[in-house]
């Protein structure tokens, strides 16, 4: 009998959140899961890892379903990392982190914890997914994705991902009847307008929340912002070489060692 897919869980938002319990039980129809997910939310940790504190796990029973779970109190990146080196046998077949309460689109990608889970996946040799739905409500429906979301990871586990390379996915925030389906795109050239409205605690003492305004400067129709404002689901394969190797020859016409 073939042994199933060992498949790692991760996410951002904590390990109760319901995205993360979505994407476990499209999971658990495919494969062998184990679950290992923050403790509490890290939304916009990036790439953040512990290298200054300790990190606690726990073993964990969500649910009734098959899968193993952990939860610690380290950052996505911290999760994949302890998967690999202290909970698992075996490499993972398939790494899936999400599903994000929010848009992990064009520029959010580099701030996003839940797509630095998937990279730091990617870095370890481990196919793997970021999946991400464009409603920030923490009761949003999952299940009218959940059929894109097993073909996705499906179709990872058997064509492969090329070295280096991750996927972004990212669903339009739609009813099952408004998806007009898949497509593969580029990132969307766009930032964040950003402030900071300052206010004073009760000892007069200033404290700042950070606030802002997306701005989307990329009229094309083939990137992931254009896809989900026309609800497609997005496609994005991602890569964590940030070498601007078009910009090698321009460095090297510069008189560096003058």
């Amino acid at each position: 009998m073939a042994e199933k897919p060992l498949i790692l869980v991760t996410n951002d938002d904590g390990i109760t959140a319901p995205g993360l319990r979505a994407l476990i039980k499209v999971m658990n129809t495919i494969g062998d899961v184990v679950v290992v997910a923050p403790d509490s939310p890290q939304s916009g940790m990036g790439h953040a890892i512990t290298i200054n504190d300790t990190i606690y796990l726990r073993k964990e029973s969500i649910d009734n379903g098959p899968q193993t779970e952990y939860s610690t109190s380290g950052t996505p990146s911290d999760c994949v990392k302890l998967a690999k080196h202290e909970i698992l046998d075996r490499i993972p077949d398939l790494c899936v982190s999400g599903i994000n309460h929010g848009s992990n689109a064009a520029i959010n990608v580099i701030y996003s914890g839940t797509m630095s889970a998937a990279i730091e996946a990617g870095i370890e040799g481990i196919p793997a997914i970021g999946f991400s739905l464009c409603d920030y409500n923490w009761e949003a429906d999952f299940e009218p994705f959940e059929n894109y979301i097993k073909t996705i990871a499906e179709n990872v586990l058997k064509n492969g991902l090329p070295k280096g390379i991750v996927l972004n996915v990212n669903f339009p925030k739609v009813e099952n009847t408004g998806i007009k389906g898949v497509k593969i795109c580029r990132q969307a050239k766009s930032y964040w307008n950003e402030s900071f409205d300052r206010r004073q605690n009760p000892q007069g003492k200033d404290y700042y929340w950070l606030t802002g305004k997306f701005v989307n400067l990329d009229s094309g129709n083939d990137t992931d912002q254009w896809a989900l404002e026309h609800n497609y689901i997005s496609v994005v394969p991602i890569q964590f070489d940030f070498t601007a190797h078009h910009c090698i020859e321009l460095l090297n016409s510069w008189k560096l060692n003058a």
